[in-house]
């Protein structure tokens, strides 16, 4: 079970989160704030999914719904917007007892791992407490536009950072990524999902299940957040 949060993003707008309290295993005292993709809130099985998977393995998690999903627009806000809401849903996860004195890691699905990687590299990212980035799909390029790169910010980020990209991903195959990621040096872990759409999906023709790839890659993020907690 998570518990239910409100954000207050501005004076004027507001939206909710979940905080998914880690338990089973043992707790890593670190939260891991998680955002959704432009299509599917914090709601989205994909998400609860990972949310609780990781949660049995003992990363405290905050996912939350940029403002836009919450007033059930269909259109992303424009990334200053977006960047807003994140930082707020970060300042809630901060202040949020349960999670208190946890080493803070941003990631998200998609759009919500640009977003957290544009605030990573934001010039008060150490003040905001980063302590490293989950990409979850991360989308290099949109679909059929290899020329539109999203990593002129990536240089910037200081801290460790883990891409998770499926091997037939149409917004960047882990080839397509390489080459941008090698420059970042040791501070970069890049974790290819063999035969993983957008979604880390397998094809139906494969032999593992989504729930079966899912565990392994949540496995993976632990390992890498346990190993990437003590670095800084």
């Amino acid at each position: 079970m998570a518990d239910n949060l409100t954000i207050e993003v501005d004076e004027h707008q507001r939206t909710t989160a979940l905080a998914y309290r880690a338990h089973g295993e043992e707790r890593v005292h670190t939260t891991l704030v998680l955002a959704h993709g432009a299509g599917a809130g914090q709601q989205h099985p994909f998400m609860i999914q990972f949310a609780t998977g990781l949660a049995t393995r003992g990363i405290d998690v905050l996912t939350f719904n940029f403002v836009y999903t919450e007033q059930r627009r269909r259109v992303p806000d424009r990334t200053e917007a977006l960047e807003a809401c994140y930082r707020a849903a970060l300042a809630s996860a901060r202040g949020y007892g349960p999670f208190d004195s946890n080493t803070l890691f941003v990631g998200g699905k998609s759009m919500g791992g640009r977003i957290a990687s544009y605030l990573a590299a934001a010039a008060d990212a150490a003040a905001l407490g980063i302590r490293g980035v989950v990409l979850l799909g991360y989308p290099l390029h949109p679909p059929g536009k290899p020329a539109q790169l999203r990593v002129s910010h990536l240089p910037r980020i200081g801290v460790p950072m883990l891409f998770v990209q499926g091997s037939r991903d149409p917004f960047g195959t882990p080839d397509e990524l390489r080459p941008h990621l090698e420059a970042l040096g040791a501070r970069v872990t890049l974790h290819v999902v063999e035969g993983g759409d957008h979604s880390l999906a397998p094809s139906k023709s494969g032999v593992r299940s989504a729930e079966q790839v899912y565990g392994q890659v949540q496995d993976a993020i632990v390992q890498w957040m346990r190993a990437s907690s003590h670095v800084l």
